[in-house]
């Protein structure tokens, strides 16, 4: 097969040393550096999510709060603090800023202390709201420790603000936020508060400042809007996403023509960290790399403080490697499993094959008005005929799908929503969390719209722990499970397998384009390490 079926052979698959250059030029003229990077774009599509969020807003705040026009009435919405990055005691910062994803979303500002204000006042004028950005004030001795402030046109020319201010606040003066509102002519303010239903957790930047009092502040509009419209892309967001999962999807090829037995985990989340900064301007991943050999494999967010990807690598090792970028807010999410040595066993080949069988069945069912729940069954019932198949469950792929079997093998959700967070907010609005084993892990009951972008990620582990713990509570399943077969797998850990699709009019896109995802594919990856 030729290098245009299969492009990651033409991906760079090493790190330039010394002096080398990209074909003459800096790094930052390499062609998906500057995809990543290009302000004009991420411009542009920021400035059509806000105008979807103003249309989108002013109709749901007029229905909800029974107003004829939404004129006085404005968004405020603040951003991550410096304070939420402090160690502990210490003045230092416990990581790089990240901006929160709901002000990264409207605005595209990665800095801290922040204010985004939208006025939604003339929609019956030129109807696209006034967007205005508060920047904090600071101090001369700032300069010494973070450079020369950039000046107002920077913010308004580089993000597409109408205004910017610096919240100077004269002795005896009000808020600057509160003076600025009142000027024009505010009374209603909307802020973000609301449940995640993904993880439970409740806003923690929910606008607050001096004199706030003196409005109208409501909390019942805008999470639930902001989060629809983040659970649904634009073609803007989609075309950025493609650049984004591709450059992750050759991070991760890169460091499977790297590893090597005697590696340590850690080395291979360095290994996709470095490639990602280098050739994608990526500071941060988007979540801990889980990247789990032997049994680790078989710990779902594994890479955790109390296993913090120390094992060594053993020659013979399923490696499971949960990993994914963040380019400018936006989150990737990858996971691709092989035998450290790059050699398939038997073993290890049946077992992966299950895997792709099941993302695979699910693909076929993937087009708008799909059930989630639905597609989760499905790649259930995947994983029982193959476990039946190897002689690891008993009796019928029936039975066993009505007891829930695969809760053993699969204990996580198919996938969720992604986007500028990686679990996506919004997958369970407007429906009921499903509770049966299984479907009660979904961090997405919706039906799949177009523009989703989704998850898809069977896995089947062999957790002895886990399943030990499932049997104590739920003794019936015993008669399914042979218990010598599955003995054979005690180390084998698990094999997962991610990736990210767009769901389109009819079917599903793969936006990291193609790359390494078949048995055959991974071995022959795995062999460039020894040339």
């Amino acid at each position: 097969m030729s290098s245009e079926s299969k492009p990651w052979l033409n991906w760079p698959l090493t790190l330039p040393q010394g002096k080398i250059a990209y074909h003459g030029q800096d790094a930052t003229q390499y062609a998906e550096y500057k995809a990543l990077h290009n302000r004009e774009f991420l411009t542009k599509m920021t400035k059509e999510i806000r105008q979807n969020v103003v249309n989108q807003v002013r109709t749901a705040a007029k229905a909800k709060l029974n107003l004829e026009s939404t004129n006085g009435v404005a968004i405020v919405v603040m951003g991550g603090k410096s304070g939420d990055w402090e160690l502990y005691c210490s003045d230092t910062d416990k990581a790089v800023f990240r901006q929160e994803s709901f002000f990264m979303h409207l605005f595209q500002v990665n800095e801290p202390d922040l204010f985004g204000i939208i006025d939604l006042s003339g929609e019956n004028d030129d109807g696209k709201g006034h967007s205005v950005l508060a920047l904090p004030f600071l101090p001369a001795s700032a300069s010494r420790w973070n450079g020369e402030p950039k000046p107002i046109s920077y913010y308004t020319t580089t993000y597409g603000f109408d205004d910017a201010f610096i919240c100077t606040t004269p002795e005896g003066s009000s808020s600057p936020i509160t003076d600025y509102l009142k000027q024009r002519n505010i009374h209603t303010i909307l802020t973000i508060y609301g449940q995640n239903t993904d993880s439970g957790s409740f806003t923690k930047t929910t606008a607050v400042f001096d004199g706030i009092e003196q409005f109208n502040v409501d909390k019942s509009v805008l999470h639930r809007e902001l989060s629809l419209l983040q659970s649904v892309k634009t073609d803007m967001e989609i075309e950025y996403l493609r650049h984004c999962c591709n450059m992750s999807a050759r991070a991760h090829t890169f460091v499977m023509a790297n590893i090597k037995p005697c590696m340590t985990e850690l080395q291979c989340e360095a290994l996709f960290t470095a490639y990602c900064a280098f050739y994608g301007g990526s500071r941060a991943n988007a979540y801990t790399c889980i990247c789990g050999a032997n049994q680790h494999g078989s710990i779902l967010h594994y890479g955790h403080a109390a296993y913090p990807n120390a094992g060594v690598l053993t020659d013979g090792d399923m490696i499971v490697l949960d990993m994914g970028g963040e380019y400018c807010g936006y989150a990737t999410d990858l996971t691709r499993s092989y035998p450290v040595n790059g050699k398939f066993t038997e073993q290890q080949k049946a077992i992966f094959n299950i895997v792709r069988k099941a993302q695979l069945a699910v693909y076929d069912e993937i087009k708008p008005d799909a059930s989630w729940p639905d597609l989760h069954r499905l790649a259930e019932k995947v994983v029982i005929e193959g476990l039946i198949e190897v002689g690891v469950l008993c009796g019928s792929v029936d039975d066993c799908v009505t007891n829930f079997v695969a809760q053993m093998f699969m204990p996580h959700g198919l996938g969720h929503l992604l986007g500028l967070n990686v679990h996506g907010v919004g997958g369970m609005i407007d429906c009921e969390k499903p509770c049966a084993p299984g479907v009660c892990w979904l961090r997405l009951g919706r039906k799949l719209e177009k523009n989703m972008v989704v998850t898809v990620e069977p896995g089947l582990y062999f957790n002895l722990s886990w399943i030990n713990d499932v049997l104590k509570t739920q003794p019936h399943l015993e008669q399914f499970v042979n218990r010598e077969k599955l003995e054979e797998y005690r180390n084998f850990g698990g094999v997962r397998l991610e990736d990210d699709i767009v769901v389109t009019a009819d079917g599903y896109d793969l936006l990291t384009g193609a790359w390494p995802s078949t048995v055959e594919e991974i071995e022959e990856v795995c062999k460039l390490r020894y040339q």
